[in-house]
């Protein structure tokens, strides 16, 4: 079995806030520093209140391995430690506590222009990045012109990157990254600072790059570059790693944190009664055929999905519908009550009262997973009452749909049954 190129146990990094760590460069600094901790002290003895520097985990206890030609993602929510995983991974900074080994040299992309001198060309600045990642001055020859070809800055090459944009220094520290043949290469979100091409460009360079054998860890919050480019990916929340999963289910995970998971939503409606809101949410519900209220359906008996909403004035042209998504943001369907012309005639004006909106989702239509219900009540281009985007999240279970003698994942997020025809043609 081959050695990992990274191991990490239990790396752990502690940072203190709440005061900056300053030395007193002259006479003047000092004496104000002496009266400022004599102010601290008398406040604490007055009130009893303690100002001490207190101190956060950005990370705790991580440990994970990675193989040799492995793209791992890394996914979280901003504040959860992707960002300083990294850069103890490219020596940036030390961990506080716990063990890491990497084996080869790593090539970092971590911010914009991270390891550019702004006063040197970007010539020499592919020099001074191949000095400090290792490289011998005969190999970064070989490979200057395919970088300065990737990077499309040839024509500013000799310029100080000072007065690149941040387009032209993403592509030019990209292109020194990626192509000065790193055995392992971190790549934070700063990606997102160029264009869709250039995106493109990099992703499919960071599949070259596992291709070769390399390791690559990508941090990003773009959940489709994440599930094309890599295999595996770890979540991260507050500092700790919830999960390694391959990418699909790890990524539903991290899009499923902190959404609702009971099969029913309940609004406050005292703001919207308070505000004189003509329209007032009640509560919305998934039920399975019985009536019952769930957070898992099953796909091959249907489901029902109730909007209850009270109107304190009389509204025309109204209309209530849902908003079905995946947990990562692809739209199924849009619905609304008097998509039928005759409930539009039936319901064109709505007077003051409680109201039940129900829709009957047939069976053998939807596919498994997890999905995502947004409700919008409107009046088409005149008046928006209300929308939630994320209401409530429920369950699809495929268990008897069409081709579950079969045990491969249907791609998509329907899965209907049709109507086929089989026939033998005689000759």
């Amino acid at each position: 079995m081959p050695e990992p190129v990274i191991r990490l146990e239990n790396i752990s990094k502690q940072y203190r806030i709440g005061m900056l760590q300053e030395r007193p460069d002259t006479l003047r600094d000092v004496l104000t520093t002496s009266v400022k901790r004599a102010g601290r002290l008398f406040t604490r003895r007055s009130t009893g209140r303690d100002d001490s520097p207190s101190y956060i985990w950005a990370l705790k206890d991580i440990s994970f391995e990675v193989e040799r030609g492995q793209v791992l993602g890394i996914v979280g929510r901003n504040g959860a430690g992707k960002s300083t995983l990294l850069k103890i991974l490219s020596r940036v900074t030390d961990p506080t506590l716990g063990f890491g080994e990497i084996r080869g040299r790593v090539g970092s992309l971590l911010e914009v222009g991270t390891g550019f001198h702004p006063e040197l060309s970007g010539r020499e600045n592919i020099y001074l990045n191949g000095a400090i990642l290792g490289m011998r001055r005969e190999e970064i020859d070989r490979k200057f012109d395919e970088i300065v070809e990737f990077s499309e800055v040839a024509k500013f090459i000799d310029t100080p990157v000072k007065r690149f944009s941040s387009g032209m220094y993403l592509r030019l520290a990209f292109a020194v990254a990626a192509h000065l043949e790193p055995e392992i290469l971190v790549v934070d979100e700063v990606l997102a600072v160029g264009d869709a091409e250039f995106q493109r460009k990099c992703l499919g360079k960071m599949s070259d790059v596992a291709q070769e054998g390399r390791a690559v860890l990508f941090v990003s919050h773009n959940m489709s570059a994440i599930l094309r480019l890599t295999q595996e990916t770890i979540v991260l929340d507050q500092g700790k790693m919830v999960m390694r999963a391959p990418t699909p289910d790890a990524v539903d995970h991290y899009l499923n944190m902190g959404l609702t998971k009971q099969g029913e939503r309940y609004w406050d409606q005292d703001p919207y009664i308070l505000h004189g809101a003509d329209f007032v949410p009640v509560a919305l519900r998934v039920l399975n055929p019985a009536g019952e209220v769930v957070d898992t359906v099953n796909a091959a008996e249907g489901f029902s999905i109730e909007l209850v909403y009270q109107l304190t004035k009389e509204i025309s042209g109204l209309r209530v519908g849902i908003y079905m998504m995946t947990t990562r943001g692809e739209f199924v369907f849009t619905s609304f009550d008097t998509d039928d012309a005759r409930l539009y005639d039936r319901y064109v004006n709505r007077g003051p009262g409680r109201y039940i909106s129900r829709c009957e989702i047939p069976p053998d239509l939807m596919n498994e997973g997890r999905y995502i219900l947004g409700v919008n009540a409107s009046t088409y281009r005149i008046q928006r009452y209300f929308q939630d985007d994320k209401a409530l999240t429920f369950t699809v279970d495929a268990t008897g749909a069409p081709g579950t003698q079969w045990p491969e994942p249907r791609l998509g997020p329907v899965r209907p049954k049709l109507a086929w025809k089989i026939g033998k043609v005689e000759r």
